[in-house]
């Protein structure tokens, strides 16, 4: 702000109003306030303080005539010079006692609302600090009708309470000529000012008058300091003060002020209300408001009133802030839809985080923690939504994915190109590589398996059609082929099942993260509100037990006893507070974790559901194992009988081929000897066909060669005979042979056929059942997970309880130990009392110590017996939670025993027989 602003007006009717241009800015402060308020006669110069603090020589208007300048409240908000994150807010005050108002309620209205606003206080003055300048100050004895602490006590008085909220208060001194002196001596300006509240000794009404006000300061504003300040200038230039050079102001005056602005910036703490909550701009803003339209609907202020009032506003702010930040991160992961569910959980945990965070920095008093919850349904709500989202989003993917890759098949099915023989096959053969190009460019997909199972069943009516038109399958094929296919979209299903049942199990995890990060922000919450309520209440003891000191060493022993018995009081209200915050916590906790333990709950039922869902599948699957280990018993003693038709089919052949050799050679023999015996006859012929020709026997030799050629025709026909029977043998002897294999083979058809159906039928049950058995191996693999999962907690919650029970015997001891060391405190002043004669007050400090140590130990019972119903509350919902009854998720596979499962790992490899691979 470049220059202040009107925040608290007078209407026409004389109400007091706020302006909303000003709660318009204090609404953009999110930082910590220290607020300073400055009050006083009108006419005093309180502005010209302002405006230094501010850091200015002008802003506040300073007036130069008898008439007062500043009306209402007006406001000045500044970086604070020297605590960095920290706002200023400057309130310059009208002037009390102005002769035009005539209203004496509205100068106590104005400085009551600068108490109540203010974390310090200025009371501007001129002159010194005498009588009349206490008695102005009339309007300190008022603020005991004008504001009340708890709402409740309408009819008692509070007042001893103000010390815990009020500000810090200063005494601005201005004009001041006298010396400091008391009883001859230099005095500091806080003695000077101490000196001037003292209280005189006596009970008569005179001296009563006289000692209230001053008893007002002391009690309600412990923290005092006093600064007195010269004469600025000339008395001529006094009316323009805000116009004059450095060099025209007295030295003196210049170094009170800087004392003043540095005291104010160094020693001014942040403001806080009831319970030690931090005020920012927003909430300083709603106090206003509140406290004003009180004040002007003739009703009396209220500190308790005002800090619930402030709680609502602010929580349900807070709520909106914390689902802001969660919503504006997931939108933006939305644009990246569709993600793996680890992923959305993920950011869902972190910002989940962070959401709490901004609820926990701008929430307080949520004691039943409604507000928090409204959050987590809210953040839930919406996690629900983005996962629906994104669920959509991973379907519209999958079927886009699956529709592009189907486009050839569909193509196909419309022209008919399935529609003739092995047409089937060919089919089967496309939809398996659309399903591998599926599960490789989908397989993170959150919807990957749901619409793959969807797309499958689609195909089925596609599949059933072409089945039954393929002439080239037999009916047995086409039964085989489509128990194929119904087993293949089981599987499918169960795939569908397992992979929600995963997505669930990791919903439950993000779910008991984001709650046990929940719970720590809560517990550092609550125990960072215990420890401000803690400290305010020790500041307000030690500042009763410094005024109780005062009072005993000025001689106000009436006054010093009353103010024991205020401690006393005092301290018992702040025990009890305590105790009841604690327990407000400890409720807020209960009703947080049986919430979790709800929503856990209604999680494992979803658990439990879908695992009785695939229970049904687990019994078919054993059904079906038991059936195909007794078919494959029965296709292995056919397939060993046709292995020994086989084998001796095999043998028959190799002993024909042996014989027909072994014949083969025999007649190559005979007709070699038979040829050689004709060679011999014919050479012999030859040769005496020669001796007739030499001899001169021609006709002879003719009729040899006639006989010659007769014999080598003989010969001739007598091999080609031969020939022809060793022919006509062969093959009679390879027809029997070929007859006696083809006996053998039709037997081999007939074993064949008989066991084709019981083999198909085997190797696919088989093949099927060796699936399901490991799906049900990976689901008995999930629940052994799982339980793992319920141990882990069990065993988590049982160290949780370890050290809450730890943490509980240390805050025991050390409640104990304060007691004691009170105890021995009490001990002591006693035996003082004893050694200096005071008998009377010995015995009354007797007293005091039984009901101190009354009040100890039932105050020890009550802690130990709150402890011992926390913990067994914890350890009973713990067992509520997990004692459930699993024996829906029992094994369903005992109907077949070891033997039968390992039939076809035993004889055939790790693996079952795929349905091709028959004898």
């Amino acid at each position: 702000m470049d220059k202040p602003v009107c925040l608290i007006d007078t209407e026409s009717d004389g109400k007091l109003c706020v302006q909303q241009s000003a709660l318009q800015i204090l609404q953009q402060i999110q930082q910590p306030v220290v607020v300073v308020a400055v009050v006083g006669l009108y006419r005093t110069g309180k502005s010209y303080l302002m405006n230094r603090l501010a850091g200015q020589q002008t802003g506040f208007v300073l007036g130069s005539t008898i008439e007062s300048q500043t009306k209402g409240i007006w406001m000045w908000c500044v970086d604070h010079p020297t605590k960095a994150g920290t706002t200023l807010v400057l309130l310059d005050t009208e002037g009390l006692r102005d002769v035009d108002k005539g209203d004496s309620k509205h100068d106590t209205n104005i400085f009551c609302l600068a108490v109540l606003l203010s974390s310090t206080l200025v009371y501007n003055s001129r002159g010194t600090i005498n009588n009349r300048a206490v008695e102005e100050l009339q309007y300190v004895t008022e603020l005991t009708e004008c504001i009340k602490v708890k709402s409740s006590d309408e009819d008692n008085d509070d007042s001893s309470e103000f010390v815990k909220f009020f500000p810090s208060f200063i005494w601005a001194v201005r004009d001041f000529t006298l010396e400091r002196k008391i009883d001859g001596k230099d005095a500091t300006e806080d003695e000077y000012l101490e000196f001037a509240l003292k209280l005189k000794p006596g009970t008569a009404k005179q001296v009563m008058e006289y000692n209230w006000p001053r008893e007002c300061i002391q009690t309600f504003f412990p923290s005092r300091t006093c600064f007195t300040f010269p004469f600025p200038t000339a008395p001529e230039n006094v009316s323009r003060l805000e116009s004059l050079d450095p060099a025209d102001l007295s030295s003196d005056f210049l170094e009170v002020t800087d004392r003043f602005c540095k005291f104010v910036f160094h020693e001014s703490h942040v403001k806080k209300l009831k319970d030690g909550i931090t005020v920012t701009g927003r909430v300083l803003g709603h106090l206003a408001k509140t406290y004003v339209d009180t004040i002007s609907s003739g009703a009396v202020p209220c500190l308790e009133n005002a800090v619930i009032a402030m709680a609502m506003i602010e929580n349900e702010s807070a709520v909106k802030e914390g689902l802001e930040v969660y919503q504006s991160g997931m939108e933006k992961l939305k644009d990246s839809f569709p993600l793996e569910l680890k992923d959305v959980s993920s950011e869902h945990q972190r910002l989940s985080k962070m959401a709490t965070q901004a609820f926990m920095k701008r929430s307080f008093r949520d004691s039943d923690g409604k507000n928090l919850k409204s959050l987590e349904e809210n953040i839930n709500k919406h996690f629900d939504g983005y996962l629906c989202q994104n669920e959509q989003a991973s379907k519209r993917r999958c079927e886009d994915l699956l529709s592009s890759l189907s486009e050839p098949m569909t193509e196909n099915l419309k022209q008919g190109s399935y529609a003739k023989p092995d047409g089937y096959d060919l089919f089967c053969k496309d939809l398996e590589d659309i399903v591998k190009n599926y599960n490789s460019q989908a397989n993170k997909e959150v919807k990957a398996e749901e619409v793959l199972e969807e797309f499958l069943k689609q195909k089925s009516v596609d599949s059933k059609a072409i089945l039954q038109a393929d002439k080239k399958l037999t009916e047995k094929e086409k039964q085989i082929k489509e128990e194929t296919e119904k087993a293949a979209l089981l599987q499918q299903e169960i795939k569908a099942k397992e992979e929600k049942q995963r997505q669930l199990e990791e919903k439950m995890e993000a779910e008991k993260q984001s709650n046990e990060e929940r719970m720590s922000q809560v517990k550092e919450k609550m125990d960072e509100e215990l420890r401000l309520q803690r400290e305010e209440a020790e500041r307000a003891m030690d500042s009763k037990l410094r005024e109780q000191a005062a009072l005993l060493e000025k001689g106000f022993k009436e006054k010093a006893d009353r103010m024991t018995q205020e401690v006393e009081e005092f301290k018992r209200q702040n025990d009890e507070a305590e105790s009841n915050r604690a327990r407000e916590f400890a409720v807020m906790l209960e009703n947080f974790n049986k919430r979790h333990e709800d929503s856990m709950a209604m999680m494992m039922q979803q658990h439990r559901e879908q695992m009785q869902a695939i229970q049904p599948k687990n019994a078919r699957c054993s059904e079906e194992i038991e059936e195909a280990a007794l078919l494959h018993q029965e296709v292995k003693a056919t397939e060993e009988k046709l292995q020994q038709l086989e084998e001796k089919m095999e043998a028959e052949k190799q002993s024909n081929e042996e014989r027909m050799r072994q014949m083969k050679e025999k007649m190559d023999e005979e007709l070699r000897l038979q040829r050689e015996e004709a060679d011999r006859a014919m050479d012999s012929k030859l040769r005496e066909q020669a001796a007739l020709l030499e001899k001169g026997f021609k006709e002879k030799a003719d009729r040899m060669t006639q006989e010659v050629e007769e014999f080598k025709r003989q010969n001739d026909e007598a091999e080609s005979n031969r020939a022809r029977e060793f022919k006509e043998m062969l093959e009679n002897f390879n027809k029997r042979h070929e007859d006696s294999m083809a006996m053998m083979m039709q037997q081999h058809r007939e074993q064949m056929q008989a066991i084709q159906p019981k083999n198909a039928r085997c190797s696919e049950e088989i093949e099927e059942a060796a699936l399901l058995q490991q799906e049900i191996k990976a689901i008995e693999e999930k629940q052994r997970q799982l339980e793992e999962k319920m141990e882990a907690e069990k065993q988590s919650n049982e160290e949780r309880m370890r050290q809450m029970k730890e943490k509980m015997d240390e805050e025991l001891r050390l409640q104990r130990e304060e007691a004691d060391r009170a105890m021995d405190s009490k001990l002591r002043e006693q035996a003082a009392l004893l050694e200096k004669g005071f008998k009377e007050k010995a015995d009354r400090m007797s007293q005091e110590m039984e009901e101190f140590k009354r009040q100890n130990d039932e105050a020890e019972s009550n802690r130990a017996r709150e402890f011992k119903e926390m913990l067994e509350n914890s350890n009973k919902r713990h067992e509520g939670l997990y004692g459930y009854d699993d024996a829906a998720t029992q094994r369903t596979d005992a109907g077949h025993s070891a033997e039968e499962c390992t039939l076809f790992r035993g004889n055939r490899g790790s693996s079952p027989p795929a349905a091709g691979n028959q004898s």
